[in-house]
């Protein structure tokens, strides 16, 4: 089927982000123009991430009636791409295709497209991705989908490169093959709508799935506790992970994971969990992730030990972060914990904070479209800028100067062990290096202000000052510090003045466009009425003021009027009477941001406590009853709503699970993975062919489905082996071994594998990664884990 073909062409090129810059380097004579082109339709938004786009030759559309009404009329396909201002590889292909002419050539004859900021409209973005992650694809931005006319999604994935590209033996699609195979399979329209209709309903069903019905799941402490257990946390670096994976690749510091752990490490018998959680913010703020000279955290870091960030600071990261190194210096009041919130919020005020209090958005991660310019440095320039030998000595000692750690060439600043022991090393006390530091560090700093800065993206979005505003206000309430409270007070007082309609329902955001002054614009969702609904309480805790409370409480009304499932419980993302789009989510997944369903739980039993309104407090049970089935088989997508869960625990007076004397237990399985292990033997090329074979050992009482599987019903639990070199799937003979049958009345005979099983197969001979995937499904006596995928490499 011509689909099939195509979703393989866009599964190659989609796989091209996971390497580094330089593997998918930009081509000679391809480089953005210094001089801009003419304006399009985007040079008259507001949005930093769309202004970046507005001189391109693309023929781009901002998300709204008048695109979809053309694509209808003309009867054409449309081209959505979907990003932010501060991401990388979105600026990558702007460059590199959006900004070339013969690339727009061919969009412009042939689709509608439409270009939107994720951070403006976030249920656009909550959708098309959700559709691009039914359909196999992983997920990240620039996020590029094909519509219908009508909005549904057909196929997608995020960066494309601009020309085809040879990878050893094999050559990868770039974007104007990728646009030609799609205007070729367009000439079957019919087709096209079936596979979007496939989508759309996938879709709707994932958006649905921890929420479609109230699940009979009792509301107990086993929840909490079990919840906790299926977090894995590296013990030496930190963070979470997989343990079969050595807890490799990237991670994000999640702070509503570490809210979560943090409230668990004070109860009696979670010493081990309260050494491994502090680990973890202390690797955290000792690693490149943190900014050691300008304060602040950058979003993620790409590999195990938080070394090698990826550059953009986000207010929200900064924000949560602030609140929780707040809380945990409360829990264990460690000098390096009231360091970072103070250094944090200082680059907050120096660099995020709007003349009217509220706060910017985000800086870029690139600086002359190169990726951290801003932040790193060569061994030489540091002694340069430093003078001495001594001061150098000290500095390189200090943040781990020696072998270059990124890009082969440069330094990230990080502490390679805790100051503490790097004082010692130096036979100097803490304090006495900290202020032998500061000097030092103002020198790098204002030779590093020189450079050209990221782009700072000045947009003010009511959500993420609402998770400021909860940040400062809970620092000043831990630190007894009346400015971090003020600052708090002033950006709460600029958004429920200045974004606020005459009916007092928020805005989404303040921004200006070109030549423009800052106006709010656009509806809220869930997200900025819970965030700052959040920020206003814990404003209410540091100051008693009843002003705060009264704004949480008449928000808190409004989201229920507007955004409450009053069938199911829980929240919709967007409002009932909002855009109408193919599907209306209701999220649940609580990532580096917690979702507003998890947020607004917290919020009205919080609002109960402190009002006395027994309507507040019911709301809020019922919102954690729509999500117990989450609970109980996804744990660790919801660590906010367990956090919740527990305080609603505590205040009830159920008692704790009580912990283990002795070392924990083996942790029940959660999913496939958890009792199936999977090793692959390689044998040499011959005749450009290698074999290959995988030993799987299941785990007793446990099976898999055999492949085939015997009866039809069981077809897509079979065990199943796919083949990736180089990132591209490949064309694998498997000889699968014959499985146990077994007779069953209901469904007919069947076959499983279990115990010891090898699966044996052989695949063209080619450069690059080779990576073995078994799809498995782990049952047992009619009950089944959730199917995961082995990746063996």
């Amino acid at each position: 089927m011509r689909l099939t073909l195509l979703a393989l062409l866009l599964s190659t090129a989609c796989a091209l982000p996971t390497v580094t810059p330089d593997a998918v380097a930009q081509p000679k004579g391809q480089e953005k123009p210094k001089e801009k082109g003419k304006p399009n339709r985007l040079a008259k938004e507001s949005s930093p991430y769309l202004l970046q786009h507005a001189h391109n030759p693309v023929d781009w559309y901002p998300w709204g009636p008048e695109a979809f009404e053309r694509a209808k009329k003309e009867k054409k396909l449309i081209f959505l791409s979907i990003g932010y201002s501060a991401c990388h590889w979105c600026h990558v292909m702007e460059r590199e295709s959006f900004s070339r002419a013969d690339v727009a050539k061919i969009l412009n004859a042939n689709f509608v497209c439409i270009k939107v900021d994720r951070e403006e409209r976030p249920d656009v973005d909550d959708i098309y991705m959700t559709a691009l992650n039914t359909t196999g694809e992983q997920g990240g931005w620039p996020l590029n989908m094909f519509l219908t006319p009508d909005g549904k999604p057909i196929f997608g994935a995020t960066y494309f490169p601009p020309d085809d590209r040879k990878i050893g033996d094999d050559t990868v699609p770039g974007f104007k093959t990728v646009l030609n195979k799609v205007m070729e399979f367009d000439k079957d329209r019919a087709d096209l709508e079936k596979q979007a209709d496939r989508v759309a309903k996938a879709t709707v069903e994932a958006l649905d799935a921890n929420s479609r019905a109230i699940a009979l799941v009792p509301l107990k402490r086993d929840l909490v506790s079990d919840g906790l257990d299926a977090f894995d946390i590296d013990p030496e670096h930190g963070g979470t992970g997989s343990k079969k994976r050595d807890y490799k690749g990237t991670k994000f510091p999640r702070p509503p994971v570490w809210g979560f752990v943090l409230t668990q490490t004070k109860k009696p018998g979670n010493e081990r969990l309260a050494k491994l959680t502090h680990n973890t913010l202390a690797k955290i703020l000792e690693g490149g992730i943190y900014d050691h000279l300008g304060g602040g955290f950058h979003r993620y870091s790409t590999e195990r030990t938080w070394t090698v960030p990826h550059f953009e600071k986000m207010l929200y990261d900064n924000a949560q972060l602030v609140e929780l190194y707040s809380e945990a210096y409360a829990l264990a009041p460690r000098p390096e914990y009231k360091r970072v919130v103070a250094e944090t919020l200082e680059f907050v005020r120096r660099e995020m904070t709007a003349p009217e209090k509220g706060f910017y958005s985000a800086l870029d991660a690139d600086s002359n479209d190169k990726e951290g310019e801003f932040y790193v440095w060569t061994a030489d320039e540091v002694a340069k800028v430093l003078g001495t030998d001594a001061d150098t000595a000290i500095v390189k000692a200090v943040y781990g100067v020696t072998a270059p750690n990124f890009e082969d060439k440069f330094h990230i600043l990080r502490l390679p062990k805790p100051l503490a022991e790097i004082a010692k090393e130096l036979k100097l006390t803490e304090d006495a290096l900290l202020t032998k530091l500061e000097p030092l560090k103002k020198k790098l700093f204002d030779h590093r202000a020189k450079r050209e800065r990221p782009f700072l993206d000045t947009k003010v979005i009511t959500a993420w000052n609402g998770q400021m505003i909860a940040g400062y206000a809970r620092a000043g309430g831990v630190f007894k510090e009346p400015a971090y409270v003020r600052a708090a007070a002033d950006a709460a007082d600029f958004l429920l003045t200045k974004l606020r309609d005459k009916d007092g329902r928020l805005y989404r955001m303040y921004a200006a466009a070109p030549g423009g002054k800052p106006a709010p614009k656009g509806a809220a969702f869930l997200d900025d009425y819970a965030y700052l609904i959040h920020g206003l309480l814990n404003l209410h805790d540091a100051t008693g003021e009843p002003k705060w409370l009264d704004a949480a409480k008449g928000l808190t009304d409004l989201a229920v009027k507007h955004y409450a499932d009053p069938v199911n419980g829980g929240f919709y993302f967007t409002a009932a009477d909002g855009e109408k789009l193919f599907a209306r989510a209701k999220d649940s997944y609580d990532g580096v941001q917690p979702s507003g369903n998890s947020q607004m739980a917290r919020n009205l039993l919080r609002l109960g406590t402190k009002t006395k309104d027994e309507g507040y407090r019911d709301r809020g049970i019922r919102t954690v009853k729509a999500f117990s089935f989450a609970l109980r088989t996804a744990p660790t997508s919801m660590p906010l709503m367990l956090r919740t869960l527990d305080e609603l625990l505590d205040a009830a007076g159920e008692p704790d699970k009580p912990a283990p004397k002795e070392e924990p237990k083996a942790k029940k399985p959660r999913k496939s993975e958890d009792v199936v292990t999977g090793k692959l033997t390689l044998e040499p090329a011959k005749g450009g062919v290698r074999e290959f074979a995988v030993a799987l050992t299941v785990e007793a009482p446990w099976h898999l489905y055999a492949n085939p599987a015997g009866a039809d019903t069981l077809a897509e639990s079979r065990t199943e082996v796919t083949v990736f070199v180089g990132g591209k799937k490949v064309d694998a003979k498997i000889e699968y071994p014959k499985g146990k049958e077994i007779a069953d009345k209901v469904v007919g005979a069947y076959a499983i594998y279990e115990g010891a099983t090898t699966i044996k197969g052989r695949f063209p001979a080619g450069d690059g990664e080779i990576e073995v995937r078994v799809s498995i499904n782990a049952c047992k006596d009619g009950v089944c884990l959730p199917s995961s995928t082995l990746k063996l490499k």
